[in-house]
């Protein structure tokens, strides 16, 4: 009778722990003790044992052994995955199985600037402090689709740089078979090459179609393409010059100097993004061979060599206007060294031009 008895107050004890357990899966986890989200790492191939180790450890539940149990009384325990993974404050022993359970690891950015150089991509993968492994050799030129990316805790460098080019081979791909008829280039290459360009010569994406249709004109017409990026490209692989071009490095015979060569350069010049890509392929339908810097961020076009000179001697008043005595004069080329900026508060005067659009830069005939 008395074994009889043992047993029953065992089995209501039992009973009571299990429900105790039961409920314990539910209810509300310890406070973080700076009332924020707790990021934790689970490493691959970590054991139920060990997760709850470390959840009892960083003061995200109050008994591992607890946690452990629940898991295999709910079936969740072989499910868990590895990962990094911000834990609420005060959340539930479900809700951290919850998010082990579906993976919802910590999702970081890298993001890669339109008109930067595979250089300087490649750079910034091998100094980012979450990815791993060696980022291999340099891509190619022109390779890398601009864009952010997101990823995990644990991912390669090697393979963020391969999404790069998956990704700008896919984009090119779907764009090039809905190009426009009659483009003066014939292979996906060449585009890049120029997108390249259009990329270096304007910020504005709302622009880069009328800039991409003067250089498929001059294409299309035999002329030189006469672009500055081209000529600083070759001086300092894509970093910023710090001074006007001097006339010696226009008539330098540079790989990529188009004021020399006839046509495209033989690569690109840095990686553009998706707009100037598609800009190439769908260039906006104008006559205009020349552009030119307004001075207020945007360029102004012209179809002759008469419209275009208006246009140049108005940015050389605009200069004119606002260079300070110590700065230097614009050069017979066009160019303008150290040239004083005005104020930030101070109104730009308008330019009386007739064809104003956003943009910056000359082109010579």
């Amino acid at each position: 009778m008395r074994f009889l008895l043992i047993l029953v107050v065992l089995g209501i004890i039992a009973a009571g722990v299990v429900e105790w357990a039961w409920q314990a899966w539910d209810a509300p986890g310890p406070a973080s003790p700076s009332g924020k989200e707790t990021v934790i790492l689970v490493p691959a191939h970590s054991r139920t044992h060990d997760i709850a180790r470390m959840l009892e450890q960083k003061g995200l539940v109050k008994y591992g052994f607890l946690f452990e149990a629940d898991a295999h009384l709910k079936g969740v325990a072989s499910r868990l995955k590895a990962g990094e993974y911000a834990i609420p404050s005060a959340a539930s022993m479900a809700t951290i199985a919850g998010l082990l359970v579906e993976g919802k690891s910590i999702q970081h950015k890298f993001t890669a600037a339109e008109g930067l150089t595979s250089e300087m991509i490649w750079k910034l993968v091998k100094a980012d402090p979450v990815l791993v492994g060696d980022a291999g050799p340099m891509p190619p030129e022109g390779s890398l689709l601009p864009e952010t990316y997101l990823f995990t805790r644990g991912e390669t460098r090697v393979h963020l740089l391969a999404e790069m080019a998956k990704a700008q081979q896919k984009f090119v791909a779907e764009q090039w078979g809905r190009r426009a008829q009659g483009l003066p280039f014939t292979a996906p290459r060449q585009a890049i090459i120029l997108a390249s360009i259009v990329e270096k010569e304007t910020r504005l994406p709302e622009e880069r179609r009328h800039i991409a249709s003067v250089f498929i004109n001059r294409l299309r017409n035999g002329m030189k393409l006469q672009t500055d990026p081209t000529i600083i490209y070759d001086l300092t692989r894509g970093y910023p010059l710090g001074r006007g071009i001097r006339q010696s490095e226009i008539e330098a015979p540079t790989p990529h100097n188009t004021y020399v060569i006839t046509g495209l350069p033989p690569g690109p010049i840095c990686n553009p993004g998706k707009d100037s890509i598609s800009a190439v392929l769908n260039p906006e339908q104008t006559s205009d061979l020349y552009f030119v810097a307004t001075g207020q961020g945007g360029h102004v076009f012209a179809a002759t060599n008469e419209e275009q000179a208006k246009n140049v001697a108005a940015y050389r008043a605009f200069q004119r206007s606002y260079q300070s005595p110590q700065s230097r004069t614009v050069e017979d080329n066009g160019r303008v060294q150290n040239m004083a900026l005005p104020p930030a508060e101070a109104p730009l005067p308008k330019l009386n031009t007739a064809k104003s659009k956003p943009g910056g830069h000359r082109r010579r005939g």
